[in-house]
């Protein structure tokens, strides 16, 4: 079964990074024991204890709604006494103007005034001055990428060798990168949640929207181009995954997998072995048979100006993007941050691919909390670092600064700008660990600890399972806990912990762990977005489940991190068929949970008939009519009777 999801994860599983850095897993080994520790019937216990350390007994549960049971089926299900409305359906008016959906006489002008394609990651901004803050703000979309398959009728899958993109038309392809990018929603809440129409902050953002390069490394010759030889200027961004929002009301949309829509022979290119790391080309799109820019070939520089985080301002529809270059080049899954003791601003960052590194980037300033827009630049001064986590439970920041250590000349790093530019090799060459798939990064700012979702590794071979990693192959992925040292965000060491291994922890030789009193439906696979509520309690989306992996499709389960019930997991919401759940985002009174339903439709990986079309999905989910394609939505889930989500 062959599709554009699925393709996507495979080559993740390549895995670009051939240096001989440590991984996680041998941080692991030496962090919880011997190579046959856990080789008997206590595994699960015995990795529990060591897991959940020691804390006050009687620590109430956090989250008490009864929880929903897991599988998979066309529609989504969430917990009982809570309501989950479809807010918002790619093709639904986001502009004035903006023609109803019509998929059967799609356009380029129609998306680009459309809701766009696969929401991904969802932030919610109170209206200055609102009466309720928690009901009345600004909702920012990120669009990651198409589906051609679901999204045109008779076209099929197109990225495989076979198809060869032959049904491609530049008017298709145009749709699609109008389908990328970003929405900036005004929404409300009365008696429900409604998009407020012809809002004055309604925006959309696509693939060719302009954007200023800004940072060290803006300017550089390596980011210059026949369309822009000031190497400052670009067109869009690309495969926008996960992000943030920061304290002066800005929304930073991360560019991930950016490499797919690159096409073009690498021979004789002048980095051809620096696309290589970054896994370009990719050759999943079209857009390079209509589009030079998107040739390696042609337009050597252009992959270069993609792989950044971008800050857009949510409140001025004329403002313009920038991608924030001192943040580093990487495919960036999110960018959350927290203000550290010291007022400046810190921003956690994971690459998301197998072996890769996690990130952090500090401000060289402090955040200005009486003049926010004194803040607007913030993110293009500061120092940005690479995490190495040590066997004995502490870690260390590495600075990636030119001139320090090997990050000089000799070692093809001429300039800030290049580590920047190329920051996979400049974490290479510093010796950091090497990760499995680090997607999502957040600080709890009621805790004080980082949680990194690290969705899977499928490339540890049986010569490389240890005490603590008993799975030759990691299908379901973990979550680390860090707490900085001196609980300073800014402090260049850190202790860190497992806080739960993925998979089913009924199931001995998954070697799992929760907390025991996990039930059947609790536990899950493959964590990607982390949300946090007001209360600091842990919220986890999945990226992968599906019945021939986990038996249940993806969603989202509330995570207890504290006391006797620290590894508790609930199921909460659950996707249609073929969904991926992402961007779950919460109100300030945690009445409102926001998710973002994306791919519904797509072919399972059990499925044993053709792949998944628009014209035969595996769901038509959420409009169930036999004209309408699946349509990523956002939804919004709130408790009936009102009251906080979880409770």
């Amino acid at each position: 079964m062959f599709h554009r999801a699925r393709a996507a994860e495979q080559s993740q599983d390549i895995g670009t990074n051939t240096s001989n850095n440590d991984t996680i897993g041998d941080m692991i080994n030496q962090r919880l024991g011997r190579r046959d520790f856990l080789k008997n019937s206590l595994a699960v216990a015995a990795l529990s204890s060591v897991s959940l350390p020691a804390m006050a007994a009687g620590t109430p549960a956090r989250f008490t709604f009864k929880e929903i049971e897991a599988g998979s089926g066309p529609y989504h299900h969430v917990a009982e006494g809570y309501d989950a409305q479809v807010l918002m359906r790619w093709g639904d008016p986001v502009l004035s103007g903006a023609p109803a959906f019509n998929p059967t006489a799609q356009s380029a002008k129609a998306q680009e005034l459309q809701f766009g394609y696969n929401n991904d990651y969802l932030g919610f901004i109170p209206m200055p001055g609102a009466a309720q803050p928690g009901r009345h703000g600004l909702l920012v979309v990120n669009h990651e990428y198409t589906n051609e398959e679901l999204m045109f009728a008779g076209i099929g899958v197109q990225e495989t060798k076979e198809a060869a993109f032959a049904k491609m038309t530049k008017e298709l392809v145009d749709i699609e990168m109008a389908a990328h990018g970003g929405s900036i929603l005004e929404v409300r809440r009365d008696e429900k949640w409604t998009v407020v129409e012809a809002s004055r902050y309604a925006r959309r953002l696509t693939a060719n929207t302009p954007i200023t390069l800004s940072g060290p490394a803006a300017g550089h010759e390596r980011l210059r181009t026949k369309e822009d030889p000031t190497g400052r200027a670009v067109k869009g961004m690309l495969n926008n995954c996960a992000g943030g929002l920061t304290p002066w009301g800005t929304w930073l949309t991360c560019e991930e997998n950016f490499s797919y829509y690159f096409r073009g022979a690498k021979d004789g290119h002048p980095e051809a072995a620096k696309l290589t790391r970054y896994g370009i080309p990719g050759n999943m799109y079209a857009w390079g048979q209509f589009y030079d820019r998107f040739d390696v070939s042609k337009e050597p520089n252009e992959p270069n100006r993609f792989g950044w985080v971008v800050e857009i301002d949510p409140f001025d529809p004329t403002s313009t993007p920038k991608k924030r270059t001192a943040l580093g080049r990487f495919k960036h899954e999110g960018a959350a941050g927290i203000v550290a003791k010291d007022g400046r601003y810190v921003v956690y960052l994971g690459d998301d691919e197998r072996f890769d590194y996690v990130y952090k980037f500090v401000t060289k300033n402090k955040v200005n909390t009486t003049d926010l827009a004194a803040n607007r630049d913030l993110l293009d001064e500061g120092t940005l670092y690479v995490a190495r986590y040590k066997g004995d439970g502490t870690g260390e920041w590495l600075p990636l600064v030119h001139n320090q250590g090997p990050l000089n000349a000799q070692n093809g790093f001429a300039s800030q700008a290049d580590i920047l530019i190329d920051t996979r090799l400049a974490a290479d060459a510093l010796g950091a660990t090497k990760m499995d798939r680090p997607e999502d990064v957040e600080a709890n700012p009621v805790t004080g600890k980082v949680y990194v979702a690290l969705t899977n590794n499928n490339r540890r071979t049986a010569e490389q399972t240890d005490a603590a990693n008993p799975r030759a192959v990691n299908r379901f992925g973990h979550l680390i806990e860090m707490t900085p040292e001196g609980e300073d965000h800014t402090a260049l060491t850190f202790r860190w912990d497992i806080l739960l291994k993925a998979g089913d922890h009924m199931v001995a030789s998954t070697n799992a762990s929760f907390h025991p009193q996990t039930s059947k439906d609790g536990w899950f696979g493959m964590p990607d977005n982390v949300a946090i509520d007001s209360r600091g309690g842990l919220w986890i989306a999945t990226d992968g489940n599906s019945p021939s992996k986990t038996g249940r499709a993806d969603g989202i389960w509330a995570v207890e991190t504290e006391g006797e019930l620290r590894g508790l997991s609930k199921h909460f919401y659950r996707t249609p068929a073929g969904a991926e759940m992402c961007g779950p985002f919460f109100t300030p009174d945690d009445e409102t949970l926001f998710v973002a339903v994306q791919h519904p439709g797509e072919t399972e990986e059990d499925f044993k008939g053709p792949p998944s079309t628009y014209d035969n999905p595996t769901t038509r989910w959420p409009d169930f009519k036999d004209a309408m394609p699946p349509r990523p939505s956002i939804v919004a889930i709130t408790k009936r009777g009102g009251g906080r989500i979880g409770s």
